[in-house]
């Protein structure tokens, strides 16, 4: 449980997210305990800042033996929220929304995508997908019944706006946004950007001779 009142700076957040990954290759492995060294050996950070990011949460590990793999997976996947299948909507069932709906990684990862939302759910699509796409007009209600915090937004850049403050009014207070577009919200409502553009520039940068 972290420690009351502390700020934990989403650097660590994003750390803990990459933590719990190289612990589940662990317990794959069948490999029950491992040192801070080599946690962070296989998270890419030194020893010194996984001890730092896991200190915001109390005390783990036993000196000399290291951590307990399965015991330390269950602390961070309850810190994250992921020790149980968070419900997730998405809105734009366009081709990129159509192919999150049909990846099945994301249960493994403590995810769901329940339903999907659009401006023309009855048009015909390529892709046929498990989740329900509906109409904008039924986000709300379907948010308040299924107690749903979190969305997947992959609309046009034109529409991603409107749509966050229809989102943000029906009480989603997570967005990962995939528009290309900076979205204003409220500061307790968390956004996370990702512009494969921008992450296609950076790489493009440092292969360049």
């Amino acid at each position: 449980m972290k420690k009351t009142g502390t700020v934990i700076p989403r650097k660590t957040i994003y750390r803990l997210s990459i933590y719990l990954r190289c612990l589940a290759r662990l317990r794959e492995n069948g490999i029950g305990t491992v040192s801070s060294e080599a946690l962070a050996k296989a998270a890419g950070v030194k020893s010194t800042q996984l001890r730092k990011d896991l200190a915001y949460f109390g005390t783990f590990g036993t000196r000399g033996l290291g951590y307990d793999v399965a015991e330390l997976s269950k602390k961070i996947a309850d810190e994250l929220g992921t020790s149980r299948l968070q419900p997730v909507i998405l809105v734009g069932a366009g081709h990129l929304g159509l192919a999150l709906l049909s990846y099945r990684g994301f249960g493994k990862e403590g995810f769901e995508i329940v339903a999907a939302f659009d401006a023309d759910p009855r048009r015909h699509r390529d892709k046929k997908v498990g989740q329900p796409i509906l109409g904008m007009n039924r986000v709300a209600e379907f948010v308040r019944q299924h107690g749903i915090k979190m969305s997947i937004l992959t609309v046009p850049a034109a529409a991603a706006q409107e749509v966050a403050n229809q989102l943000v009014a029906a009480g989603i207070m997570g967005i990962l946004n995939f528009a290309p577009i900076a979205l204003s919200v409220p500061e307790e409502v968390m956004v996370s950007n990702v512009n494969l553009a921008i992450e296609l520039e950076n790489l493009s940068y440092f292969i360049q001779e």
